[in-house]
């Protein structure tokens, strides 16, 4: 993803000469042809991220269009105070971009794991939050993120995620993407677990059961439609990301379906449990650590679904 996102941010920044790219100091060689071109809009800001906030505020304040990148604990939980006052009370067009969500910095400790990160950004007034699934909806998230008015935060992966979409979808901020078709059960995935939802999706289909795969690319605001469709018309609706189920994806589905029940579909939700890690390992080990696979998702689904099966009998 962070590849994508730094090549479409180059041809941007050629349509849009406002951009400019803050960096917390890392991906110095990621953005060698961005400083290539725009030696000028490019500003390495060091291990200072509050102080990157503020300067990123300062920048939109005076028509410029920044775009902040580094680390995702380090783009939100260290600076959250500065995104909260500076950026989002304004109401300030600042695109925070966070690499490596969830458990793609698995490998670095708890330092760099950020499973709570879309509950702290969610959380703010003006705020909009945006995970792509995978390269393609990085770039159109990109573009869409900076057409936005008001501060934005992109969530990517790491590197080296597997390609979903075949071809561009239609890309709106706040407006979900179905991606396979079938409502017995649905799968409503954001993020980085989004090819994860499609090979446990494939394991449903040998089974015979018909489940569906919708890209929640925005958590806030949550497509609200296609939430009440799903939910009319499944007997599983499975909430699916590479994050705490407390604050994220899961509680924003579990909040709208507390004020929109009761429905006949059942909410699971799946992600991260209420605990850190604190053994080390790559992304891989962390997922299984916290059960995130294909074949235990499957599983999970259709025991819930069997339950809901009975009840209806």
């Amino acid at each position: 993803m962070r590849n994508a996102f730094a090549e479409e941010l180059v041809r941007v920044a050629e349509q849009v000469p406002q951009t400019v790219l803050l960096s917390g100091d890392i991906g110095n060689r990621l953005f060698d042809e961005f400083k290539k071109r725009f030696p000028r809009r490019f500003f390495n800001c060091g291990v200072a991220e509050a102080n990157m906030m503020g300067m990123a505020a300062g920048m939109a304040s005076s028509g410029l269009r920044p775009v902040v990148y580094t680390i995702v604990p380090f783009a939100t939980t260290r600076c959250l105070e500065q995104i909260r006052v500076d950026v989002c009370y304004h109401r300030q067009p600042v695109l925070i971009v966070g690499v490596g969500g969830g458990l793609s910095y698995a490998n670095l400790g708890a330092t760099h794991h950020s499973c709570e990160d879309i509950a702290f950004m969610r959380l703010l007034p003006n705020m909009t939050v945006v995970c792509p699934g995978d390269r393609c909806e990085t770039r159109l998230a990109l573009r869409a993120a900076v057409e936005h008015e008001g501060p934005v935060y992109l969530r990517l992966g790491k590197k080296g995620e597997p390609d979903v979409h075949q071809q561009p979808p239609k890309f709106e901020i706040g407006r979900a993407i179905t991606v396979r078709p079938g409502e017995d059960v649905t799968f409503v995935v954001t993020g980085n677990l989004f090819p994860l939802a499609i090979d446990a999706h494939q394991l449903l289909k040998q089974q015979g059961i018909a489940a569906g795969v919708v890209s929640m690319h925005t958590v806030k605001p949550i497509d609200e439609i296609v939430l009440s469709r799903v939910f009319a018309n499944s007997t599983v609706v499975a909430t699916v990301e590479e994050h705490a189920i407390a604050g994220g994806l899961g509680g924003t589905v579990a909040e709208w379906l507390a004020e929109n029940g009761p429905t006949r579909a059942r909410l699971l939700r799946v992600g991260t449990s209420d605990s850190f890690l604190h053994e080390a390992g790559d992304q891989s080990y962390a997922r299984q650590h916290f059960d995130l696979q294909p074949e235990s998702i499957a599983q999970r689904i259709i025991r819930v679904r069997e339950e809901v099966l009975r009840a209806e009998a």
